[in-house]
């Protein structure tokens, strides 16, 4: 069968190439096979998966192969064969061997957590590579696997050893059309790199066929190139002069005013419509927390009985919608009230400090803010992002050293104060244990205080202290998510009896779902999270059933508080938007998205608009003709956000 690739020069590249494409194959049909249930399945949409994997996985190979083309154009017949020659093969195949089996065993890890080939969150975690590789470690038999790794890499050599292929290569000299042959495919690489992008792979409607269709390296690199994304180069446009103008039409209410008549400032003064009351403020952020884990959602489960407990004593927000699929995005939005960016979070970029923010609210009314995390705040650039935006910081650093020109104070959490710790930090008990040390400390100062708690617990591995709940730790994301909820009622029960907790409200919400995974660009039912506040004073508790997004609780908040500010913010209180304003903002790094009732409109990058109509009981969109007015609305609110943000005037002014 192979015989046409024996006695030769070449005959390792070539077994090396027919061995990538046929393991390629592999791991795309397992990945078809394990989301068949959300695949549109058809023969021919079968075939036109593979024959686009087929594709890539060439141009794939194709970067792979380029120094060993070029090793052999160049190499001289006379050495063919010599120690250098063996040595510089070896060295070529092993790396190259051991490094795509790795990227494939590493695609399956990637697809459980995420149903995604290689992204750009892939590239974030070469960054973090404590976290990440003891998270992998604790949920992973990594002995086992690396054992399986090296034994598949044997295996593979084995296979090429026993066609012969090293002993032609060392024994055979090149000739001229083996030679050109070889350059010629040094050509496939500049022909990728110059007019291939990876979204060529996305043919389908169907998200799925659209990832299995692509290589999982390929995918990476262009996710490593393009994780910051231009909105004018890669999006629909519009006038900005009328953007803006739209733009203030959507955010200024009855009882606002602006501060000037600029073209493209949206800084506004808000009144109050109630008598302005100060209790502090304590902000939990609950890591990846579905809205359907709570009983008050459907969940039969009951691994939620303190947050729903919590909800009838509390306003609570039922159509609330997160603005990504990353806690660097819900901080993004939490923060800065603001729609999502293309690309990377503002919390990631540069130049992402002295931004106006909802805690420059709380500063004008004379709190402390603090923000506390489980894990090392170096870790997705937090720390930067909030010392850079007036917060101190509480978190359990390993040495990083946080930045000089912040006048932000940094306390490290002690080993004796810890019970349990993960990859991703300590577990939720102990950082409220802080949250409640930091609290002791402002109210004996007499200082209002403004506490944001980012919880870890709700992350794979899933493990937390044993005896704690009835789901053994480390078995699941039941048990992380009932952890999660013990640890808020745990922490609830022992503020009640501080001085300062009846002058104190606490405010629930998640950062993001757990899985954004699903059949569509963007899956509506996949950003619903929950979010409620709570001991909040004089207010009946109510169920608020108006859509809402992300950035709009901390203005509803400070709307309930009776505060007059100063406003830079998209968000707005939920009680102060009509019913035909009512809209919610998501999407994911590349795709951009505004739901106003069932009406979902999708910017994608390469210019590319898509108008569904969302039906919540089967959770499916329907594709709808184009509308103008949706399209001016999105384009106007991220059109606008992206301008601000390159331009400066999120900036707190001097």
């Amino acid at each position: 069968m192979f015989k046409i690739f024996k006695n030769n020069r070449l005959s390792l590249v070539y077994f090396f190439i027919i061995q990538f494409l046929i393991i390629s194959f592999i791991v795309r049909l397992v990945l078809y096979i394990w989301s068949f249930s959300n695949i549109d399945f058809s023969i021919i949409a079968f075939f036109k998966t593979l024959f686009f994997g087929l594709f890539f996985d060439i141009g794939v190979i194709s970067f792979f192969t380029i120094i060993y083309f070029t090793y052999l154009i160049l190499f001289p017949n006379k050495w063919v064969g010599t120690i250098f020659d063996k040595l510089f093969t070896y060295t070529f195949y092993f790396i190259t061997t051991i490094i795509l089996t790795f990227s494939f065993f590493a695609e399956f890890t990637f697809w459980e957590e995420f149903q995604n080939r290689f992204n750009f969150i892939a590239v974030d975690y070469l960054i973090y590579t404590y976290e990440v590789v003891e998270n992998i470690n604790q949920s992973y038999p990594i002995p086992l696997l690396l054992l399986i790794i090296f034994l598949l890499v044997f295996l593979q050599y084995f296979i090429l050893k026993k066609q012969k292929a090293f002993t032609h290569t060392f024994s055979l000299k090149i000739t001229k059309k083996q030679q050109l042959l070889l350059f010629i495919g040094l050509l496939i690489p500049l022909f990728f790199g110059f007019y291939i992008s990876n979204t060529d792979a996305e043919w389908s409607k169907n998200r799925y066929e659209n990832e299995i269709s692509k290589a999982g390296i390929y995918s990476f690199f262009a996710a490593f190139r393009n994780n910051e994304l231009s909105y004018t180069d890669f999006y629909k446009t519009q006038d900005l002069e009328y953007s803006f103008k739209d733009l203030k039409q959507k955010l200024i209410t009855q009882n606002d005013t602006l501060f000037s008549n600029e073209p493209n400032s949206i800084e506004r003064t808000i009144k109050s419509y109630r008598t302005e009351i100060k209790p502090n403020v304590i902000f939990i952020c609950l890591e990846s927390f579905n809205a359907d884990f709570l009983n008050n959602f459907g969940n039969k489960n009951n691994i939620t009985p303190n947050l729903d407990s919590l909800i009838n004593q509390s306003i609570s927000f039922e159509n609330l919608y997160a603005t990504g699929t990353r806690t660097v995005r819900g901080m993004e939005a939490i923060m800065l009230s603001v729609p999502p960016s293309p690309g990377r979070s503002i919390v990631k970029r540069k130049d992402n400090t002295n931004l106006y923010n909802i805690g420059d609210v709380f500063k004008e009314k004379g709190y402390s803010r603090t923000f506390f995390y489980g894990g090392d705040g170096y870790f997705d650039n937090m720390n930067t992002f909030f010392g850079g935006n007036g917060f101190d910081i509480v978190d359990r650093g390993r040495g990083y050293l946080f930045g000089d020109s912040f006048t932000a104070k940094r306390t490290n959490i002690k080993d004796n104060e810890i019970q349990f710790e993960n990859a991703w930090g300590v577990c939720d008990e102990d950082i409220y244990k802080q949250v409640i040390k930091e609290a002791d400390k402002s109210y004996s100062n007499k200082k209002p205080f403004f506490n944001f708690i980012m919880t870890t617990s709700n992350h794979r591995p899933y493990t937390y202290p044993n005896n704690k709940i009835d789901i053994p730790s480390g078995t699941g994301r039941n048990g992380a998510v009932k952890y999660t909820d013990f640890a808020i009622g745990e922490f609830i029960n022992k503020i009640k009896n501080k001085p300062w907790y009846n002058n104190t409200v606490i405010v629930f919400m998640a950062d993001h779902c757990a899985s954004s995974a699903g059949k569509w660009e963007l899956n509506v039912d996949k950003y619903h999270i929950p979010a409620i506040i709570y001991n909040l004073p004089n207010i009946e508790p109510s169920k608020i059933e108006k859509q809402t997004s992300q950035i709009d609780l901390f203005p509803t908040l400070f709307g309930y508080l009776g505060w007059n500010y100063t406003s830079n913010f998209y968000g707005k209180d939920i009680n102060t938007i009509k019913e035909n304003e009512q809209r919610a903002f998501f999407g994911n790094y590349r795709k951009l998205g505004l739901l106003k009732g069932n009406k979902l409109t999708v910017l994608g990058d390469q210019k590319k608009v898509s108008f569904y109509t969302y039906e919540k009981i089967t959770n499916t969109l329907n594709p709808e003709k184009e509308d103008s007015i949706q399209l001016k609305d999105i384009i106007s609110y991220y059109q606008t956000n992206d301008y601000r943000y390159k331009n400066g005037l999120m900036k707190l002014k001097k």
